[in-house]
């Protein structure tokens, strides 16, 4: 499972340091574009997974063709390097805009990469909603 938050800064050129904790999990990894703006790190059962959800797409409507193959054609390995790096691809950090700052969340079968501005407004708005407070709260 992966668990947690953690705030990092990307390197110049565009690599993250991937939180200790992951690293186990994701000794072979695949960085795809993910619904709401942001990335997704995913280890190998569970991109096959996601990649079954995105092939049925093929099969909906315009829009559901166009998501997967946005998921596919950015879908590439990022495994991390000794250091723990995982580059991040500039089509995909453009998607993100992912620029310095990134806040790198566990989302249970994956792990999911935001620029940490949007980030801290999409967990505003989820503590509103854990908290019976609304979006508008």
């Amino acid at each position: 499972m992966f668990l947690g938050e953690n705030t990092h800064s990307l390197d110049a050129k565009g690599r993250l340091i991937l939180p200790a904790r992951y690293r186990d999990q994701l000794e072979v990894a695949i960085v795809t574009s993910e619904v709401d703006g942001c990335l997704a790190l995913w280890p190998p059962d569970e991109f096959d997974a996601r990649s079954r959800e995105m092939k049925a797409k093929w099969r909906g409507t315009p829009e559901e063709r166009n998501q997967a193959r946005v998921f596919f054609a950015g879908a590439q390995e990022a495994s991390p390097d000794r250091q723990g790096r995982v580059a991040l691809p500039a089509p995909l950090r453009d998607f993100a805009h992912l620029e310095k700052e990134v806040a790198v969340t566990g989302a249970l079968d994956h792990v999911e990469i935001w620029d940490a501005a949007i980030w801290r407004e999409k967990k505003r708005e989820g503590e509103r909603s854990l908290t019976g407070g609304g979006p508008e709260s």
